[in-house]
């Protein structure tokens, strides 16, 4: 199934997302990209797998501003890529997730200061249930009026893929149309606006899922690494989750200068996970000045992945784990080096082993797997 089509102005102003096979009405480079950052916890211990510490949140604002990084807010790079339009180099998009009250307190003032904007993607419940952990509508409207935006991760941050006991395709469906719109119609209420952008809980979904969503009118956020460019998926675009192991400036430094890896086409694109958990994913390339003699595969949990060259011609390779993946979300990430020192190209596809689905609801956000999927040996 085609994932990352060429995209094209919108005539009629509606989201439309294209196969691999259509052409550009306006062809873009494929450098035009940006690096979406996903935060959560600011200065919270108690959380490092969804904390940053301040000390690393201070150092990667002063870094974007020492290097000359624009800081857009995401619904302009997302309106960028739907109409066709070039995002200049070093532009970058900063998010939060969950609207965690460390929000208001940490990340707020800091970015106020600097003048940037930032995006919070909030499920409504937490808010209208005023949980001490989470920010309030008065605190948003606050923020709003400072670069803040506020967008919508569902009314309840349930495991959206799941189905419920004796729920059948269509109940689901109506449910999970019901919940995402509930949870725009609150923002909307409370504070008059909002994007039409939607963050999936946990980074989850499939195919049935982001269809719901870009029926809906929505631009899907993920949770899979990578930056968005001209061939990213408006279903379902990249963002980098950031946490304590994973919050180096090194590491910054390196994912805001990455480039998007021109893929067109992917198979499988589901990534719900058969009963063998081993995916063959087949990917087929854009023209780019990746350096794809130097192209490395890696997978969460096992490391370097052999890459597979189908059809160096067509820029077609096929990548497999080497053991089942299991339970849980993880990932494949594919990097090459750019022509330019110190720049890479990267891709990253999510898989959800079939015993995720089986958690229980209570569970609260946990970062996909990133162990042996984050490393690049691609300069060697």
């Amino acid at each position: 199934m085609p994932l990352l089509g060429s995209l094209q102005q919108w005539l009629t102003g509606s989201l439309l997302l294209l196969c691999a096979s259509t052409t550009l009405a306006t062809p873009l480079p494929p450098e035009s990209h940006a690096a979406v950052f996903m935060y959560n916890h600011f200065g919270v211990s108690k959380h490092p797998d969804t904390n940053v510490r301040l000390e690393q949140f201070d150092a990667h604002l002063d870094h974007l501003a020492q290097a000359g990084y624009q800081v857009w807010p995401l619904e302009r790079i997302v309106e960028h890529l739907r109409t066709a339009k070039p995002i200049p180099d070093k532009t970058v998009a900063i998010t939060i997730d969950d609207g965690p009250i460390s929000t208001y307190t940490q990340a707020y003032p800091r970015l106020r200061k600097r003048g940037w904007p930032f995006t919070v993607f909030i499920y409504t419940d937490a808010i209208d249930q005023r949980l001490p952990a989470y920010i309030t509508w008065d605190q948003m409207r606050e923020m709003q009026k400072h670069g803040g935006t506020f967008a919508n991760q569902s009314t309840r941050h349930d495991h959206m893929i799941r189905k419920r006991k004796g729920e059948n395709a269509g109940a689901w469906e109506a449910r999970i149309r019901a919940d995402i719109v509930h949870a725009q119609q609150r923002i909307e209420k409370e504070l008059g606006t909002a994007p039409k952008l939607f963050s999936y809980p946990y980074g989850e979904y499939s195919t049935a899922l982001a269809e719901i969503v870009k029926g809906l009118g929505y631009v899907g956020i993920g949770e899979q690494s990578g930056p968005v460019g001209v061939y990213s998926d408006l279903r379902v675009l990249p963002r980098y989750p950031v946490s304590e192991t994973h919050a180096s400036i090194e590491e910054f430094r390196t994912k805001a200068a990455s480039l998007a890896l021109p893929v067109s086409h992917v198979e499988p694109w589901d990534p719900v996970l058969d009963a063998d958990g081993r995916p063959r994913m087949v990917v087929t390339l854009a023209p780019s000045s990746a350096r794809l003699e130097k192209l490395a595969c890696f997978v969460s949990g096992q490391g370097e992945a052999k890459v597979e060259w189908i059809d160096k011609g067509a820029r077609r390779f096929a990548v497999r784990a080497a053991r089942p993946l299991g339970a849980g979300r993880s990932r494949y990430n594919c990097s090459a080096p750019a022509k330019e020192p110190g720049r890479h190209y990267w891709f990253s596809h999510l898989w959800i082993g079939d015993a995720s689905l089986k958690q229980p609801p209570t569970q609260r956000h946990q970062p996909i797997s990133d162990q042996g999927a984050d490393q690049r040996d691609a300069t060697k």
